[in-house]
């Protein structure tokens, strides 16, 4: 009988080993794949469409894509930033998977695109889980969302590169103690980094676009302790393969500059 942990580990397995591929597509291409989660509402996709208006304004070939269950909003809000943004529909999947994202990238990725962000689905349970190719992973919590949200949702700020505090300007209205917030971070990700953003008062505006080209131009990356030593695989022992159509973006490359 197949038990439900054996078929996680197979699902997680090929998962891998997408993400391994679209991984060394990505890099190939000198494209740097930003991985953003959160809980809905928390401020991620004002966050990004600043972001990459300012990537705009900088110069720097960026693209977008958002996925959700159901409607388009957030890539029409993505689009006013005037960079590529494509739309993912879900149809109830709550996370996005390494295959599925290969498939819309291919054919749609502009060669010289040097980050790639991507806005997961609004979940911090299953996204958690799912390897997408990532270079930075990025988890935000907005002030509303209360101090043990670290706690609370241990695989995903345990797994974070980088921990993103959003909608600060109404810190105070809200009691949010920031220390305490920090101290719940370092307890399931100890030496990550957390920074404080608000849209509306510019703070820390631009800090994720510095730290997303700096894992792209090679910078040291946070490591979390809570990263997996040992890959999914078969009975055999032999990592699950990946569909070549799925993760394949071509073989066109950029070189970084």
């Amino acid at each position: 009988m197949c038990r439900v942990v054996d078929l996680q580990q197979a699902v997680l397995a090929k998962n891998d080993a997408c993400a391994h591929t679209l991984r060394e597509d990505l890099a190939a291409r000198g494209t740097a794949l930003v991985n953003l989660l959160s809980s809905p509402g928390s401020g991620k996709t004002a966050l990004l469409e600043r972001e990459l208006t300012l990537a705009r304004e900088r110069g720097i070939p960026v693209a977008a894509l958002t996925a959700d269950l159901a409607t388009e909003n957030d890539a029409v809000r993505l689009a006013r930033s005037d960079v590529p943004v494509k739309q993912i529909l879900t149809d109830g999947l709550c996370h996005l998977e390494a295959e599925m994202l290969g498939g819309h990238l291919k054919d749609w990725l502009p060669a010289d695109t040097r980050l790639l962000f991507i806005e997961n689905v609004g979940n911090l349970v299953c996204p958690a889980s799912y390897d997408l190719g990532e270079t930075l992973r990025v988890v935000l919590a907005s002030v509303t969302e209360g101090e043990d949200k670290p706690l609370k949702y241990p695989t995903a700020f345990g797994l974070a590169h980088l921990v993103v505090v959003t909608k600060t300007d109404i810190a105070e209205a809200v009691s949010f103690d920031g220390e305490e917030f920090r101290a719940n971070v370092e307890r399931v990700n100890p030496g990550v980094e957390v920074h404080l953003t608000s849209v509306r008062q510019g703070v820390g505006e631009g800090v994720l676009l510095d730290r997303a080209l700096a894992a792209r131009d090679g910078a040291p990356v946070h490591i979390p302790v809570m990263t997996r030593t040992s890959h999914h695989v078969h009975d055999d022992g032999e990592p699950q393969p990946c569909d070549e159509h799925s993760a394949d973006l071509g073989t066109v490359a950029s070189s970084r500059s």
